[in-house]
């Protein structure tokens, strides 16, 4: 079949052929499989990639050897070497068809032997992202958490301390234009819709920003708090999943069993003990024994990935364009905002914790029985959702959630005015009010 397929007229176009064939279904393992000094051939009316393309193949095949070998810093480095090799080439050369073969091996190479660095040690990985910060393009890394940005260059940079009490800058990146649809239209509609339900209020203003204000009125508000916006916010998701979703959710992604205790239909509660009972008296009474209501048996092994790229394509009108990547870990199941809309136009650090962060993982954890970790970067306006991996750390265990506001906060000031004025509410006992006032005082800075 190759040698009907290389019958084609012109020579360029066998050579084409050839490379696709090289790249795409064997891989890079197709110029890597021979230890002679000598080229591979791709054989076909005499084609042979001699000359620049046989230089062109030895670097691939160089690139293809550094992906075997155990990942480390230096390997990436040379990676790195391979490409600004192949981009003198490619600039140098006329059609460069080989060239960009090369190039597209070479940086999946590298993506991939970032991957394996990731999952095997992560403080390597962090410092090999920054050491070659202005060498590998951002969005070709696996896993952004830990990394800022330079402001002059753009390249990651490790990302500095979080200070115990201090404000935290604000991100110094451009804002983000977020383009919608009218699905993304539709659905923010139906989202607000909720939210003022929830909070009794409805804003004059448009789109995100009027959900914003909504948010925002009802945190000011002064019988409001924390925990009240976090159910409101999670009263909001659970009635958007509606009732049907997360039964199946649970079943065929989370892996647990129907019982009547997670509120599960009783026909699929009913189903599952039936199969169950047939499975008792026979060969697979071991997997009969496992089926007891409400066990766990999963996580299935795709349900992180393929939750990560359902969640990829339907968060758009509230988060802004998202893409799949890795956890902190190194496996499937990670997403990774590129420049959030939420934290872009709020700038508010509470309105993300207590109604986005927090409501979102407990829904995901104790709703549909799949771990969530959501991470903002705030120097980045960035955000990784992490699905299936351990349990999230609480915003007081978490080394990197920052205990100050954010500097540029439009709300810092109406929340420390809402708080001394709760502290000063009369009461009963006249020291004990004195007390509240005092700690108040303190802790707005005054």
């Amino acid at each position: 079949q190759a040698q009907q397929l290389y019958t084609w007229p012109s020579a360029m176009g066998r050579h084409r052929l050839a490379v696709a064939l090289s790249l795409f279904l064997g891989g890079v393992s197709a110029f890597v499989g021979s230890s002679s000094s000598r080229p591979p051939r791709f054989r076909g009316d005499g084609l042979l990639l001699r000359s620049t393309r046989g230089e062109t193949v030895d670097l691939v095949s160089l690139a293809g050897n550094l992906l075997k070998a155990e990942p480390s810093a230096l390997a990436i480095a040379q990676l790195c070497d391979i490409e600004d090799d192949l981009l003198e080439r490619q600039a140098a050369s006329g059609e460069g068809v080989d060239v960009a073969a090369g190039l597209a091996a070479t940086r999946l190479a590298r993506r991939r032997a970032l991957e394996r660095l990731l999952a095997k040690n992560r403080p390597e990985y962090l410092e090999t992202a920054a050491f070659l910060g202005e060498r590998i393009p951002r969005a070709e890394l696996p896993n952004r958490e830990g990394l800022s940005v330079a402001a002059t260059s753009g390249a990651a940079v490790l990302q500095a301390p979080i200070a115990a009490d201090d404000l935290v800058e604000d991100c110094q990146l451009a804002n983000a234009t977020v383009s919608t649809n009218p699905l993304d239209d539709a659905l923010l509609w139906l989202f607000r819709s909720k939210v003022q339900e929830g909070t009794g209020y409805k804003s004059d203003l448009a789109g995100l920003l009027g959900l914003l204000d909504e948010g925002r009125t009802y945190m000011l508000k002064p019988d409001v708090s924390a925990e009240d916006q976090q159910l409101m916010t999670r009263n909001v998701i659970t009635q958007l999943l509606t009732p049907a979703l997360p039964p199946f959710f649970r079943l065929f992604m989370s892996g647990f069993v129907p019982s009547d205790e997670r509120g599960d239909p009783e026909w699929l509660v009913q189903a599952a003990q039936s199969l169950r009972g047939a499975l008792a008296g026979g060969p697979l009474k071991g997997l009969a024994d496992k089926l007891e209501p409400g066990n766990q048996l999963g996580p299935w092994f795709y349900a992180p990935f393929l939750t990560s790229l359902v969640a990829s394509l339907g968060s758009n009108f509230l988060l802004g364009p998202s893409s799949v990547n890795r956890r902190q870990d190194g496996q499937l199941g990670g997403l990774v905002v590129e420049k959030c809309a939420f934290l872009q136009e709020s700038g508010c650090k509470g309105l993300c914790l207590n109604m986005c962060k927090l409501p979102a993982q407990d829904v995901f954890i104790n709703d549909l029985g799949l771990a969530l970790t959501v991470s903002p970067n705030f120097e980045t306006q960035e955000c990784q959702w992490s699905f299936g991996g351990p349990p999230p750390l609480t915003p007081e265990e978490d080394p990197q959630w920052p205990r100050g506001c954010l500097s540029g906060c439009p709300t810092r000031a109406e929340v420390r005015e809402r708080d001394l004025q709760l502290a000063l509410r009369v009461s009963p006992a006249p020291r004990v009010r004195s007390l509240r006032c005092d700690y108040a005082l303190l802790a707005a800075g005054l």
